[in-house]
């Protein structure tokens, strides 16, 4: 920017202004980003904020339905819920699933793709199959383990026809079997599409490392838990926690589509015990009081998770 001055003899004379100070701009700069960034606070306060504050007030509330009167309950929900049987059946069940589940699913995806990440031949096919899982919709998903798993479906036919048919079992609707064959399908719908993550990170990892290793005599076992697991060890954190946030909000779907929480409630987990009681028993401030424990049991999780994998070098 210039400016014109007068000397003392009158003569005019341009000459350029001084720059802005370095924290001038800088609080410019700042000021701008926080405008730019109001809409995403006022979508996040809105849809995420809102609703997670909504589920403590409801649960303070006897709500027999959408459009039915509505009274304070204070503390009466949560001494109804803790004194519920199916409550405590729910969270066994829960705690089976995610203790099963989200071990196996990490330790064989991050083995798959510690052997994806090594480009074996067709390593290009076989992440695109790993992905089919997480390609079909939950109800396809559902019908293909109704399809394997029901009394007369390829489970028991495979059974029978190896001569194995006193193993035989109708396995959605055995109290003994209806919660695994629910692990099942969590597993199976996951481990592809974490694997793959689990590739696409391992592959930045240095080959330097590996050779340097293998070198050492090291075997590929070693090299895949001594080397390279430290390495990413902050990534399977996260991954850790994304399947652990799907396995424990997202198993209603899979419960509701394949045993409908039984036989009994040997089947029934904590998000399916809030959909169960808010649009079937109609008893909003029972539901969301059990979704106060599942978003306080989420959020120890994650702070557990956390520190177990948090980096320690």
């Amino acid at each position: 920017m210039t400016t014109l001055t007068t000397t003392p003899d009158g003569t005019a004379v341009r000459r350029s202004a001084p720059p802005a100070p370095p924290a001038a701009a800088g609080r410019a700069t700042r000021q701008g980003g926080t405008v730019l960034a109001v809409p995403a606070l006022v979508w996040y306060l809105v849809f995420m904020v809102g609703p997670m504050i909504a589920i403590f007030v409801i649960a303070a509330f006897h709500w027999p339905g959408m459009l039915q009167p509505v009274s304070f309950a204070g503390l009466g929900n949560v001494r109804t819920v803790f004194a519920d049987p199916v409550f405590w059946d729910a969270t066994r069940n829960t705690a089976v699933q995610l203790a099963v589940a989200l071990p196996v699913m990490i330790v064989c995806a991050y083995m798959l793709g510690y052997y994806v990440a090594q480009r074996p031949p067709g390593h290009k096919v076989i992440r695109y199959l790993l992905f089919i899982p997480g390609l079909i919709s939950t109800p396809a998903k559902a019908m293909v383990f109704y399809a394997a798993l029901s009394p007369d479906g390829l489970a028991n036919g495979a059974l029978q026809g190896m001569g194995l048919g006193s193993l035989t079992d109708a396995w959605l609707a055995s109290p003994s079997t209806a919660l695994g064959c629910l692990i099942a399908l969590d597993v199976w719908g996951g481990i592809g599409f974490t694997a793959v993550l689990f590739a696409a990170r391992l592959g930045s990892v240095p080959d330097e490392l590996g050779e340097a290793a293998q070198l050492d005599g090291a075997g590929h076992w070693r090299t895949m838990w001594a080397v390279h697991f430290p390495v990413i060890r902050d990534y399977v954190g996260v991954v850790t926690m994304l399947q652990f946030l799907w396995t424990l909000f997202g198993s209603a779907q899979h419960v509701l589509l394949l045993t409908q929480g039984g036989p009994g409630t040997s089947s029934t987990t904590l998000s399916f015990l809030v959909y169960q009681k808010a649009f079937i028993a109609a008893d909003l401030g029972y539901s969301q009081t059990v979704g106060v424990v599942l978003f306080l049991a989420g959020l120890v999780g994650l702070l557990a998770i956390r520190r177990v994998f948090r980096q320690t070098y």
